[in-house]
């Protein structure tokens, strides 16, 4: 089971370098296996949706926004757990989100523990 844990990719993707070295260095604390993008755009292309296991995404980002690459997502039948992490929060956009399935929207900042336990528990579905 733990060799199992260790190919389960959790993918981020956040315009702010950043907070993509912070969580990677957090999930890597954790012995979790990750990889960064800068945009929605270089995780699209990059093939990895389907090695994905958990998504890190930020609502707000130049180019396709969180909620559009959710929407991606989902139209091509990725379902992928995803978490969103955002600054510019509201009741509306977060309601949205978790309509379209995300498991967890987080306001920055949050609290590590609450996020490794939302990534936790989106790699055991």
């Amino acid at each position: 089971m733990d060799m199992q844990r260790k190919t389960k990719l959790v993918a981020i993707v956040d315009d702010d370098h950043s907070m993509r070295s912070a969580l990677q260095g957090l999930l890597k604390a954790v012995g979790l296996s990750s990889q960064a993008f800068a945009s929605a755009e270089e995780f699209l292309t990059s093939g990895q949706q389907h090695q994905t296991a958990c998504l890190i995404t930020d609502i707000r980002m130049p180019g396709i926004s969180g909620l559009e690459l959710q929407a991606r997502l989902n139209a091509e039948h990725c379902r992928i757990p995803t978490i969103f992490i955002t600054a510019h929060g509201d009741a509306q956009v977060r309601m949205r989100a978790l309509r379209a399935g995300a498991v967890e929207f987080l306001a920055k900042p949050f609290d590590d523990e609450a996020l490794l336990e939302t990534v936790r528990a989106a790699l055991e579905k």
